[in-house]
């Protein structure tokens, strides 16, 4: 019988997965935790110089963690979807463009770390790869935490939007304690200003209507079910940022974080193989 030829997309995909599943607890536990005693050191001024908040090490870091999102979620990604995920990106510099400039929908903010190259000197390039994933982690989470009830529309897109919202409430504490951006004035929650959510519920509430439009659900859980590892990815949310927020004693955020480590823990993705 002759041998069926794999397609090339088919066959990066499979390595992918193949590296993702053969480092799972070094991508979702290691990075993160090696990642949060550097960003406490370098907002402590512990490191030397060039190290503290070393922007190649910063993206290098978040880029390795987001492996497993990216892994997983390659095989959905038709011509509709990686279009959907490319008008989210435009959403992301053009809303984030307005932010800085006018201070809505955010209030006003200025990044007092270098995240990597700059777009115009005033927003991190790769910003995508800090927002995306917070939507699509929190959709992935919450399909599999409501079951059933993730069918209806009317119950699926709130859910989700309020899980995005939410951590945000873990990571922006976090960002400002570390340094990441501050807001003029500070704010009540931890230095960070109620705008800053009512800005967060608009643009939740648009990522996910397109993020929900552009996938088909049944394939993406399908995928969940057969892909262990697809939320590794909030695996390093929860240690990273509730590591961060901790040690500068944002209770209420590091809160947020483990609750969302106990929403990984009934979906039953604590799952690292032994080694």
């Amino acid at each position: 019988m002759a041998s069926v030829e794999v397609p090339a997309r088919a066959r990066l995909e499979r390595r992918l997965d193949d590296v993702v599943e053969e480092n799972r607890f070094t991508i979702a536990v290691v990075f993160p935790a090696v990642g949060a005693i550097t960003l406490l050191a370098s907002a402590e001024a512990l490191l030397p110089g060039p190290l503290n908040f070393n922007p190649y090490f910063l993206l290098f870091g978040v880029a390795v963690m987001r492996l497993p999102l990216v892994a997983g979620v390659a095989p959905l990604l038709t011509r509709r979807a990686a279009t959907g995920l490319l008008v989210l990106c435009g959403y992301t510099y053009a809303v984030e463009f307005v932010g800085v400039l006018t201070g809505y929908p955010y209030g006003h903010f200025e990044y007092g770390v270098d995240l990597g190259p700059m777009i115009n000197g005033q927003i991190p390039a790769a910003l995508p790869l800090f927002f995306l994933p917070l939507v699509l982690n929190a959709y992935l989470l919450c399909l599999l935490l409501l079951g059933r009830r993730a069918r209806r529309r009317a119950v699926r897109l709130p859910v989700v939007i309020l899980a995005v919202i939410g951590m945000d409430l873990a990571l922006d504490p976090a960002a400002v304690s570390i340094g990441f951006w501050a807001y003029d004035g500070g704010g009540l929650y931890y230095g960070v200003p109620w705008m800053n959510y009512a800005g967060w519920v608009l643009s939740a509430t648009v990522a996910v209507a397109l993020l929900d439009r552009s996938f088909d659900r049944d394939g993406v859980l399908s995928r969940l079910e057969r892909c262990r590892f697809m939320l590794d990815d909030l695996v390093s949310f929860v240690v990273l940022w509730g590591v961060v927020n901790a040690y500068f004693g944002n209770w209420i955020p590091a809160l947020l974080a483990a609750g969302f480590g106990y929403g990984l823990w009934r979906t039953d993705r604590f799952d690292f193989p032994e080694r």
